[in-house]
């Protein structure tokens, strides 16, 4: 059983931060591999050739490790849209064929989609949840039904960002691989918090930012390319993804060819001597704790929170179709968001709020004691809000 974490981070005694879908904290072993970078570059004589390399290296194999992946597949990225633009790129579609969303998708997952449908004459196609709740399955229902013999991509997340609702991703993925069409994950709400097999999903792509799940600092995230985009051409050339580039004094004979693997879709400046270690150091307590811990922990942290919550009024989604590191409770219609806020101010609760839903996404340093302040400010909301009329 994994244990509170609390202690590993710095955040202060009187936060009650669920809000790891906004962004981790950074703990103290992960800032102190920040600091240690800064340091380093002080005395840039102490910099090898070596180092643009090794820490690379570890974050893509601590990350394979992860999602169950070779390494080799694995890219740097600064952010989940350049990862989506890579993916577009390198995609072909057709007038009159289809791309698949979810409705409200996160954006950066959204924007390279539209692009490549107006640059294409294809077609966005966005699947909208049913109304009321639960509404997890029917929505799931609702993608396969959407996905035709004329989609191009289907590109979605393993939960809602918004809200928490889970995809079937094994389902969706074996019909999009029925139409032959590319399966692009957005894994940034899920992967280090859910499990997530890349050889039972089987996503074309899987792409993370690590800001947030993975622990790990903002500008900086990873890819998995699958055999799909061997071959395929990356959104910008920089020198370290060519073959030989190990050899600094033969640079400038350049060489057309890449490294192998996915390494040709790293970011330029990959080697990024403050943010890789910092990743590798948050990578690093997703293998100590274990991401199917994480998600133990957190659902035995929410047990009781979203019993009463449904109690009070609070629409919540089937356990089924609801991942436990993030969810959402939608607001009884005698209760406001406004009022909802103040007493989440009041009692320095850190959640989001998205329309007329509270986001809640606990980690492992939250403990009963945050859980009970938000129970108490959502008794305190319902029980001063008057009841509507029937």
């Amino acid at each position: 059983m994994l244990s509170c974490q609390k202690h590993q981070f710095s955040l202060p005694d009187d936060l009650h931060y669920l809000n790891c879908a906004y962004m981790s904290p950074l703990s103290q072993r992960v800032e102190a591999a920040g600091l240690a970078g800064l340091q380093q570059k002080r005395n840039p004589s102490l910099i090898g050739p070596d180092d643009f390399f090794e820490d690379s290296d570890t974050a893509r194999r601590l990350f394979a490790g992860l999602i169950n992946a070779d390494p080799s597949r694995i890219a740097l990225i600064p952010s989940a849209s350049y990862g989506t633009a890579t993916v577009a790129r390198n995609l072909e579609v057709r007038r009159g064929q289809n791309l698949v969303v979810m409705h409200e998708q996160f954006p950066s997952n959204i924007y390279s989609w539209h692009r490549l449908a107006a640059e294409t004459g294809a077609e966005v196609r966005v699947v909208k949840p049913p109304d009321g709740a639960p509404r997890g399955a029917r929505w799931n229902e609702r993608i396969l039904d959407t996905i035709d013999a004329d989609t191009a991509v289907v590109a979605m997340a393993p939960v809602h960002w918004a809200d928490g609702t889970r995809f079937d991703l094994e389902r969706i993925g074996e019909r999009a691989r029925e139409v032959n069409a590319a399966f692009v994950v957005d894994g940034t709400q899920a992967v280090g918090a859910l499990p997530f097999d890349v050889q039972t999903i089987q996503p074309d792509a899987l792409i993370c930012a690590g800001y947030k799940w993975l622990l790990g600092p903002y500008s900086i995230g990873v890819a998995y390319f699958g055999p799909r985009f061997d071959g395929g051409l990356p959104l910008e050339e920089n020198w370290i993804t060519r073959r030989g580039s190990e050899n600094f004094s033969g640079l400038v004979l350049y060489e057309p060819a890449y490294q192998p693997g996915a390494t040709r879709y790293d970011v330029g400046e990959r080697s990024n001597f403050i943010l890789v270690p910092m990743l590798i150091a948050g990578l690093e307590h997703l293998h100590e704790w274990g991401v199917e811990a994480i998600q133990r922990y957190c659902a035995d942290l929410a047990r009781d929170l979203l019993r009463e919550a449904q109690e009070l009024g609070f629409s919540v989604e089937e356990e089924d179709h609801r991942s436990a590191h993030l969810f959402g409770l939608r607001l009884p219609s005698h209760v406001t968001i406004d009022q909802l806020r103040a007493l989440l101010d009041e009692r320095n609760i850190s959640v989001s709020l998205r329309g007329d839903a509270i986001r809640i996404a606990p980690h492992v340093y939250n403990d009963a004691e945050d859980v009970d302040a938000l129970r108490e400010a959502l008794h305190a909301c319902v029980h001063a809000s008057p009841a509507t009329s029937p």
